[in-house]
């Protein structure tokens, strides 16, 4: 599916002329880049947006930007703690919002991890693997009785989901050599499989889930990366790209890489972008081929039978099931 927005559409662009007065939506990682960007951009046409960070003053100190969008907007913003790489603080938000008992038109599965040296969460499991994924994958479910009908679910995943499929066998590393993009590709990869299974568990109530690529934003995101890994990323892209005949690497701004997001939440036909892979405000071609970080999703990503393997291994790694 393509249309009139494209990988240079803004925020502002895609949204243009939509009014969102009275939604209510919830987007994590709200303390940066993206995250605030979407809150915004969100916030501007009218939303009362719930945003959720790890850290509340950093968040509090970052959307000004977004509560001087909702003032002349209409919409509003508050806060609540979040700490995806902890389930004890996942559960606590979930169960706030719950009981809070107000609905959800929108939840944005923004917040993330990149590339960090191999770590473990609160709960033990790898860092990328439990923030990404199982964090999102317990708030979500647990506030899933919270959407309405109508309701999307948008997660971010990435092309780096073509680093590596999810390990179903191994997904903490104890067997295996860890890397950091490795484990980042199976944490994107199983963000895209989350929104297969999960608009599947929800459409026949009118809920959809979508995953999304941003492109490739200077963010926050990469605060584990040295210049000289990121050139050297960029000229192995340029490289396949000259071999390929296809365009360069180009960096998106924030506004322009916030755009998906929004896009895929607000914009698309639920019925185009439910249970599949979105980027450059358009769903994504399937391919197969060795170019590791262009257009286009693989096959592993969005295979439903695949993405119920990873919810069924999901729920044994987090103790609950949904």
């Amino acid at each position: 599916m393509s249309g009139q927005f494209g990988a240079k559409s803004t925020t502002d662009e895609v949204l243009a002329g939509v009014d969102l007065s009275g939604q209510r939506v919830l987007v994590t990682g709200a303390s940066a880049g993206l995250g605030v960007e979407t809150a915004r951009a969100l916030a501007a046409r009218g939303a009362h947006v719930v945003g959720a960070a790890r850290d509340l003053a950093k968040a509090e100190a970052a959307t000004g930007v977004v509560r001087e969008a909702a003032a002349a907007g209409g919409g509003s913003l508050e806060l609540v703690a979040l700490d995806l790489a902890d389930l004890v603080s996942v559960r606590a938000c979930a169960d706030a919002l719950v009981a809070d008992g107000r609905a959800f038109d929108l939840i944005i599965a923004n917040a993330g991890v990149m590339a960090p040296p191999f770590g473990k969460t609160a709960d033990g499991f790898e860092t990328q693997f439990g923030t990404n994924h199982l964090g999102h994958f317990v708030l979500i479910n647990r506030v899933a009785s919270l959407l309405k009908p109508g309701a999307r679910v948008v997660a971010l995943s990435s092309s780096g989901h073509r680093f590596s499929d999810v390990d179903l066998e191994d997904p903490n590393f104890e067997r295996g050599d860890y890397t950091p993009f490795g484990a980042y590709g199976r944490s994107k990869t199983a963000n895209a499989l989350f929104a297969v299974a999960f608009d599947a568990r929800h459409k026949a109530r009118g809920v959809r889930a979508t995953a999304v690529h941003p492109g490739g934003i200077h963010t926050e995101l990469a605060r584990h990366m040295t210049p000289e890994l990121i050139q050297g990323m960029i000229d192995q892209i340029n490289a396949q790209a000259e071999t390929e005949g296809v365009a360069t690497f180009e960096w998106k701004t924030v506004p322009q890489g916030a755009a998906t997001s929004v896009w895929a939440a607000a914009v698309a036909p639920a019925e185009a972008v439910g249970g599949r892979y979105c980027e450059d405000c358009h769903v994504a071609e399937l391919v197969e081929d060795s170019s590791m970080l262009r257009g286009g999703v693989r096959s592993y990503a969005i295979d439903p039978a695949h993405a119920d393997a990873l919810w069924a291994l999901s729920e044994r790694m987090v103790g609950e099931t949904f």
